[in-house]
């Protein structure tokens, strides 16, 4: 199974999505490099992939998908920031949760979108004092 750093950005109630040419919509992120820890890939592949700098990632819990396992992280970024595509990126864009079910996107960022945003709502505000925790000690959600 693939381990996968997956990064959520929300800003005014809105999730960054990327995209390939020809590819679906995506939350950004990558797979994890031998010997780098999943926080560290959430970091590389969030500058990368949107030129974003993450001021503070929190990790959240995996998602299994079908190959994959994801780890996922909020990551804080500063307000005025602007998310410019780069790497094999070719689109960056904010979307409502809740638009997110209508786009060609992929199965796992559907999936995790709906966990963290059931019903297209907006989740509780993450405390500004947690910090990052290494994956394997939040929880793990298997994709249907």
């Amino acid at each position: 199974m693939k381990d996968r750093a997956t990064v959520l950005c929300i800003r005014d109630g809105r999730v960054l999505l990327v995209a390939r040419a020809r590819s679906r919509w995506a939350l950004p992120g990558g797979r994890i490099r031998r010997d780098e820890a999943p926080v560290d890939a959430a970091r590389r592949e969030l500058e990368e992939e949107t030129g974003l700098v993450a001021t503070k990632l929190i990790y959240l819990f995996q998602f299994r998908g079908l190959g994959t396992l994801h780890n996922v992280f909020l990551a804080g970024v500063p307000a005025d920031a602007v998310a410019q595509p780069g790497n094999e990126i070719v689109r960056c864009r904010w979307f409502v949760p809740s638009k997110i079910a209508t786009l060609s996107a992929s199965v796992p960022t559907r999936g995790i979108v709906e966990l963290l945003f059931p019903h297209g709502r907006l989740p509780m505000a993450v405390p500004s004092d947690q910090t990052a925790t290494p994956a394997g000690e939040g929880m793990t959600v298997a994709a249907k």
